[in-house]
């Protein structure tokens, strides 16, 4: 007798949910070492249970390493969410701007302290360069749109120049201005 396939959803019965959790906890840690093994890699598993407890497992490098390689190949990427989470806890920029203007006015820089002071720049930064990094995103896309147009319209460009040349194949002019016509003119490529 053969396996059932069992419905993925939240298990009701604690205790079914915890032998369910160190068996496949297990499973999991030895599947990762079979990988590691077959290979010739390095690999890591993080797991955190319910409770909170920490399991971890590392075959091929020690954990260290592996996370430590992990920071650096993804580092841009720990850097936007790390930014991310930033701007989500602090005020919108709106706000932001509105703030530093009040406590920045003649009548209350006497009662601003130097941690507000230190917050609101804090604060300023953040939304700086999350308004950089969006900016650097919007360019980067725009400089991809246009790369497909500037594609598409090479392409339709060369079936016009096809078409012209297909009308114009019985005439030989071999004027330079009709010549000119048929071969389209070279443009310099986008950010390549």
């Amino acid at each position: 007798m053969g396996r059932r396939k069992i419905e993925i959803k939240l298990i009701e019965n604690k205790s079914s949910r915890q032998v369910t959790f160190s068996k496949r906890r297990t499973g999991l840690i030895e599947k990762a070492r079979q990988l590691s093994v077959l290979c010739e890699s390095s690999v890591a598993v993080l797991v955190v249970s319910a409770s909170g407890k920490l399991y971890n497992s590392s075959s091929g490098d020690n954990m260290t390493n592996i996370i430590d390689r992990y920071e650096i190949q993804h580092a841009g990427e720990l850097r936007s969410l790390d930014l991310a989470e930033k701007t989500r806890s602090y005020l919108p920029h709106n706000e932001l701007l509105e703030s530093v203007k009040s406590n920045l006015e003649e009548s209350n820089v006497d009662n601003v302290s130097v941690d507000s002071l230190i917050s609101l720049e804090d604060q300023l930064e953040t939304a700086l360069s999350a308004t950089r990094a969006r900016k650097t995103e919007l360019t980067m896309e725009f400089v991809k749109m246009l790369q497909e147009k500037e594609k598409n319209m090479r392409e339709e460009n060369l079936v016009l120049a096809s078409q012209i040349g297909k009308t114009n194949g019985g005439i030989e002019n071999s004027s330079p201005a009709n010549s000119s016509r048929i071969n389209p003119p070279e443009t310099l490529p986008l950010l390549k």
